[in-house]
């Protein structure tokens, strides 16, 4: 089961953050700035799974971004970390070169947690296919326009 899923830029600054179980709002910030220092002081050559505290950490860096993951210890990384890199590339496709515009993300929000939501659904990947996880935007996107 996924646990949390953050987006974090270099500077360990949450842009992203969607919690799959119950955390105190108080215990959150403490929780973020533990688990970006303990992903962000790792070298590129080391491995993008960790072991923290009571569950394990998959992330990835894109640029400037980080999405780290936290997952129970019976969830498959590599399924984790192939999802990660499936919901860049569905951010890539419906806002067009997003790894190079993290400013991009901030002001479609809304459209980024929509993405989120669409591909996992109480801590289960429900989605990957693009087509499908795009469908309820260019919905929008038409409803907006006309």
């Amino acid at each position: 089961m996924i646990k949390f899923f953050l987006m974090v830029n270099k500077q360990g600054q949450t842009r992203l953050s969607r919690y799959y179980e119950q955390v105190d709002l108080g215990k959150r910030p403490a929780l973020e700035a533990d688990v970006v220092r303990s992903c962000l002081s790792r070298h590129k050559d080391e491995c993008s799974f960790v072991e923290h505290k009571d569950y394990k950490l998959v992330f990835r860096q894109y640029a400037g971004l980080f999405i780290v993951v936290g997952i129970t210890d019976t969830e498959n990384e590599l399924s984790i970390y192939e999802l990660v890199h499936n919901f860049v590339e569905i951010l890539d496709k419906y806002f067009s070169r997003v790894v190079s515009a993290e400013a991009q993300i901030m002001f479609n929000l809304d459209r980024v947690h929509l993405i989120l939501d669409e591909m996992i659904l109480n801590g289960h990947v429900a989605e990957t296919n693009k087509t499908r996880i795009l469908a309820p935007l260019m919905v929008l996107d038409k409803l907006a326009e006309g």
